[in-house]
């Protein structure tokens, strides 16, 4: 049976939640790979709104979800989480939810430190969302993490925190702030190792015997591509490779398990923080896209900055995600605009160059050059067939397809699961 990726083909926010929710209907085990609590997926499910940031989207329908080595895990905000959804009816418990032994934990000190440098930095703010994320992975492969198997003996502990705190107690008396009280890191990790614990298991096992058997697996990436580590807008981009390529890693199977690769694609161009932006909108037209698509970040609360759609961008993450086909959303937040734009390219000091360059001074200076078409006056809310969408939505989702070199699969037309227009089905052997 096909086993499917999905990823965020533009900075983020572009509806995985709802996709991920669609797939794991027809999925056994969903699983996720990278990222921590400073991503979010929103789920909209009968009418009830689910607010997800560390577990999977699975879990709301009773699938088996599975955190991978690849995510950092706060333990605090999991049982935080966890216990939202039960007040919500939604039990969470070892018969459906496991996490990677050696998935590395997130800890306080990482949480200061990352907001200490946040607000020593002025200009050279890089937008974090100061949940310590980023320290996290640094201190993973400084070889100095404590991780999730390591709660289970306190000797291991012990040996754990001396490595850790030797490097953070010297960072933070540079940034002016007093050492880490041992003892009560000690102690938190200690009251919180039996409620974690007890989720805690061989991922990589599970996940390899579930393949011989046959099931589906989806593996769900958070935030987007281009903020990759590696070839996402740097240094304005998360701590992780957010490609689909990380789903091998991130769980402990290989890259041979991943048959389809699903990149989640907005209908337009939306970012949150810092960083550079070239189809983004300071008009009135900027604004009607961030109230229609209630752009607003499920963690953060922070408003997304809104543009036009930049072919030349999901082009390029189509290509390094090995993207198989996309999964377009938010299509109806476009209805009623008379006139539509894409940007088809760039000039940079006024030469045309058709990708966006590594270079942070260039990536600044990048001009787009946009195709003007025509919009539509009729809705494409709720459509759930090719009929049913305008002519010029058609001919608009057409002219995508074109651009990015990769076909539409999917096609989302409101936050409701069922509205959605599927043209290929990635679970499809």
């Amino acid at each position: 049976m096909a086993n499917v990726v999905v990823v965020g083909a533009q900075w983020g926010d572009e509806g995985k939640g709802k996709i991920v929710d669609w797939l794991s209907a027809r999925a056994e085990i969903v699983a996720r790979f990278q990222g921590g609590h400073n991503a979010g997926h929103t789920l909209v499910i009968d009418g009830v709104t689910y607010k997800l940031s560390l577990l999977p989207s699975g879990i709301v329908r009773g699938k088996l979800s599975v955190i991978g080595n690849g995510v950092v895990l706060d333990p605090w905000a999991l049982l935080d989480e966890i216990g939202r959804l039960a007040a919500q009816g939604v039990a969470v418990t070892p018969d459906n939810l496991m996490i990677a032994e050696n998935t590395p934990l997130i800890l306080p000190v990482h949480g200061e430190l990352d907001r200490a440098r946040e607000a020593g930095a002025g200009s050279g703010r890089i937008g974090t969302t100061g949940r310590g994320i980023g320290p996290a992975y640094e201190d993973k492969v400084g070889r100095r993490t404590i991780r999730a198997a390591d709660l289970a003996d306190p000797a291991t502990l012990d040996t754990r925190l001396d490595r850790l705190l030797a490097h953070h107690d010297a960072l933070r008396r540079g940034l002016g702030l007093p050492p880490v009280d041992r003892a009560a890191l000690r102690g938190q990790l200690l009251d919180v190792a039996p409620a974690i614990l007890r989720f805690v298991g061989p991922v990589w096992q599970v996940l390899r015997d579930a393949r011989r058997s046959g099931r589906r697996i989806l593996f769900e990436g958070a935030q987007g591509a281009l903020l990759d580590v590696d070839f996402g807008t740097y240094p304005f981009v998360t701590s992780s490779n957010t490609l689909a390529g990380m789903a091998a890693t991130g769980t402990g199977l290989g890259p041979t398990a991943v048959d389809f690769v699903l990149g989640i694609v907005k209908a337009y161009t939306t970012r949150v923080g810092e960083g550079p932006f070239p189809t983004e909108l300071f008009d009135a037209d900027g604004e009607r896209l961030g109230a229609r698509g209630r752009e607003v970040g499920t963690v953060t609360g922070r408003k997304r900055r809104c543009g036009w759609f930049d072919a030349v961008l999901v082009r390029q993450t189509c290509a390094t995600s090995g993207v198989s086909g996309i999964a377009l959303t938010k299509l109806d937040v476009l209805d009623g605009f008379p006139t539509l734009r894409i940007c088809t390219g760039y000039t940079l000091d006024g030469a045309p160059i058709d990708h966006l360059p590594v270079a942070s001074d260039q990536q600044a200076r990048v001009r787009p050059v946009y195709e003007e078409m025509e919009g539509w006056a009729g809705s494409t809310a709720g459509a759930r067939s090719w009929a049913d969408l305008p002519a010029a939505a058609v001919k608009y989702v057409r002219r995508i397809e074109e651009l990015i070199q990769c076909p539409v699969a999917l096609l989302s037309t409101s936050p409701e699961r069922d509205d959605t227009i599927l043209v290929t089905d990635p679970f499809a052997d």
